[in-house]
């Protein structure tokens, strides 16, 4: 099992997103994801996403909330705890050049319309939403959502 941090950097109604199109194997593949990775040892989630961020974008972070957590399953990955994030402050400039991919500030109404993971979709409203920490589960069967479960109810 691993431990992620997944930040959704917000300016306005845009989100700092990854468009993962360079390397040639990666679950995340020509998708649109946000901002992170894999814990490294010693670090508690904050410190996975302040490493991450910056690593990734350039950026410090200045002001973050810690949203969710959410237990990926799939058949082809393993299972994976993500920790959920969103910033809203942030120091420094925005790298030009990522190892992972393309940094886009992408709408939020348009990321919907773009590659990305089913259940994305159901954290991405929940964050929208405002709703308080929650727990969600999604299970994978290859690419296809199988299951959701929200705070232990399926939904």
């Amino acid at each position: 099992m691993r431990n992620t941090t997944l930040c959704y950097i917000e300016q306005g109604r845009d989100y700092l997103m990854l468009h993962r199109v360079k390397k040639t194997v990666d679950e995340n593949k020509d998708k649109w994801i946000g901002i992170g990775g894999k814990f490294e040892e010693g670090e508690s989630p904050e410190d996975c996403l302040l490493r991450e961020v910056r690593e990734e974008t350039g950026l410090t972070l200045k002001r973050w909330r810690y949203r969710g957590i959410v237990t990926f399953v799939s058949d082809q990955w393993g299972t994976e705890y993500m920790h959920l994030f969103t910033a809203d402050a942030w120091e420094g400039r925005l790298r030009q050049d990522c190892d992972e991919g393309v940094l886009e500030w992408i709408d939020r109404e348009r990321l919907l319309t773009l590659p990305i993971w089913e259940g994305d979709k159901i954290f991405l409203r929940l964050l929208d939403e405002g709703a308080p920490f929650f727990s969600l589960k999604l299970r994978y069967a290859g690419d296809r959502l199988a299951e959701a479960v929200l705070n232990g109810k399926k939904l």
